[in-house]
């Protein structure tokens, strides 16, 4: 079973995402909260497999909140009704796994679900020319091969870098590398904070580039 935390300040809007996700028979949705400080607790507490975070929500907002969160591991998946650029490049920054328009189908919403579970990242077809655009910027402004080299990975952190630039999840590097899953998740969060990235789909982008 996939575990779903809901984080959005509208009750209404809980209780439908609640009656979608729990007709799929993998999924089980074991809390909620209707603002960011409440979400970092449930999901401190309850351990979720996914995080659905709203972006816009009362104290600490869905952006805080997934830093805070992706900080510690855990996969947010934020679901907004806004696809304005600060909000997108907001939760991609802070490390959301993906990001969906509540306009998305239940199907879409559910696959996406999935998809971050597995530690795969989604992002919405209408933003994602945005998203590959400013990839794009950034990537001319510092080529990711130098970033890669001057992050001064070892030999064994490149090699997981590589495969998470070829979509590998965690349980997958470790069974490959014949290392631990617990090892593999302290060496994912060291490349992470060396190459100076909030998020695995930063890093994987990163991975393909250096290695084009």
């Amino acid at each position: 079973m996939t575990r779903v935390l809901l984080a959005d300040d509208h009750a209404a809007i809980r209780a439908g995402l609640r009656m979608m996700l729990e007709a799929a028979d993998d999924i089980e949705v074991v809390g909620e909260a209707s603002d960011g400080a409440t979400a970092i607790g449930n999901a401190r507490a309850l351990k979720p497999d996914v995080v659905l975070m709203d972006m816009r929500m009362p104290g600490v907002d869905g952006a805080e909140a997934t830093r805070v969160l992706a900080a510690e591991g855990t996969r947010v998946l934020v679901l907004t009704t806004y696809d304005e650029d600060d909000v997108v490049f907001a939760a991609i920054n802070a490390g959301a796994a993906g990001f969906l328009l509540k306009t998305a189908e239940p199907s879409e919403l559910v696959d996406a679900i999935r998809r971050v579970a597995r530690g795969q990242g989604v992002v919405a077809p209408e933003v994602t020319a945005r998203v590959l655009q400013a990839a794009a910027g950034a990537r001319s402004e510092r080529p990711a091969a130098a970033q890669v080299r001057e992050a001064g990975l070892t030999e064994r952190e490149l090699e997981i870098l590589g495969a998470i630039g070829r979509g590998a999840t965690n349980g997958e590097i470790a069974a490959e590398l014949h290392i631990t899953l617990g090892t593999t998740k302290q060496h994912v969060s060291r490349i992470l904070a060396k190459l100076g990235v909030s998020s695995r789909t930063q890093a994987a982008l990163l991975a393909r580039d250096a290695a084009g």
